[in-house]
């Protein structure tokens, strides 16, 4: 990509140029991006922000790419992870302050530990703090936001700044944070609770999990939100007659009708072929619109209209 050679002597940690993002999503889908960055600290993090911003290079902020699906033509620009890096967990009674480079699964580990409740649930949830904060992660009816205290954020240029939980709006599968900042650490407050208590939570969603999803196949995870608290996205998509479609290597799961998964050697063109035959289907039998839960990035605007 072109200022390419300055972005490598200008970052201390890593920096990839023309990058497959197949190496880099759950989906093991995904073009090139111009560079894959991993930045070393805050303070290479912010060189990194001022120069893409001086240069008017487009910027994209992922976790670890469980819930993402990248085009196939890949990304212009400059995709940046914290994931190897921003990675400090500390608890101190019922407080956890945490980079959000951290995988998920790790720190949910360390709080049932310290016999903390609040987040046992989401042991099996896949993905970066930073990615659950984002589309505030949930599982068998607890969410990452109610525990949340506070989170520190980079803008794009390198200015840092601080919400509380009360300044984002947190919905399902969604979160107002800005997509021109980046989620760097954030607090929480949890609860204590008796070691049994939090492993009969944590049994119960690991059980749920293995039952009903395909969890050997590569995938982004369930694909779109549901629609209504009683009306699953799964169960639409499974009344509709779709379970087992395939393009390619790409199928809408035998097992949940709402994980699309990847045999091999899917692309994204497969996906979202499945996807659009989704939303139609569902749209013309039931009268509703699935909404994505996943994350795209590359892809031309009006793709995934049915």
């Amino acid at each position: 990509m072109e200022f390419g050679e300055e972005l490598e002597k200008m970052v201390n940690g890593t920096c990839l140029l023309n990058e497959p993002m197949s190496r880099h999503t759950s989906y093991g889908i995904g073009g090139p991006a111009g560079a894959y960055i991993t930045p070393r600290d805050r303070d290479d993090l912010r060189r990194i922000l001022h120069f893409a911003d001086e240069q008017n290079i487009p910027v994209f902020f992922i976790g670890s790419g469980s819930n993402l699906l990248v085009a196939d033509e890949g990304i212009n620009g400059i995709v940046i992870t914290l994931i190897k890096s921003f990675n400090k967990l500390e608890i101190k009674g019922c407080h956890i302050y945490a980079e959000t480079g951290v995988m998920l699964g790790h720190m949910v580990k360390h709080c049932i530990k310290q016999k903390l409740t609040g987040l046992e649930t989401m042991i099996g949830v896949p993905g970066t703090l930073g990615g659950a904060l984002m589309m505030n992660a949930g599982a068998f009816g607890s969410e990452i936001s109610n525990c949340l205290q506070n989170v520190d954020v980079m803008t794009l240029t390198g200015k840092i700044k601080q919400y509380s939980v009360k300044d984002i709006d947190f919905n399902y599968r969604h979160s107002s944070f800005k997509k021109d900042e980046i989620i760097m650490s954030a607090n929480f407050v949890l609860k204590k609770a008796t070691k049994q208590e939090i492993m009969n939570k944590r049994a119960k969603a690991s059980a749920g999990r293995k039952e009903t999803q395909p969890l050997r196949f590569r995938s982004a995870g369930s694909l779109f939100k549901n629609p209504k608290k009683d009306v699953a996205a799964g169960y639409l998509i499974d009344k509709a007659g779709l379970k087992g479609t395939h393009r390619g290597d790409a199928e809408i799961s035998e097992k949940h009708a709402n994980f699309f998964v990847n045999h091999g050697k899917a692309n994204a063109e497969d996906i979202v072929f499945l996807i659009r035959l989704a939303r139609k289907t569902v749209e013309k039998k039931f009268g509703i619109n699935l909404e994505l839960e996943v994350k795209t990035l590359g892809f031309k605007p009006g793709i995934f209209e049915s």
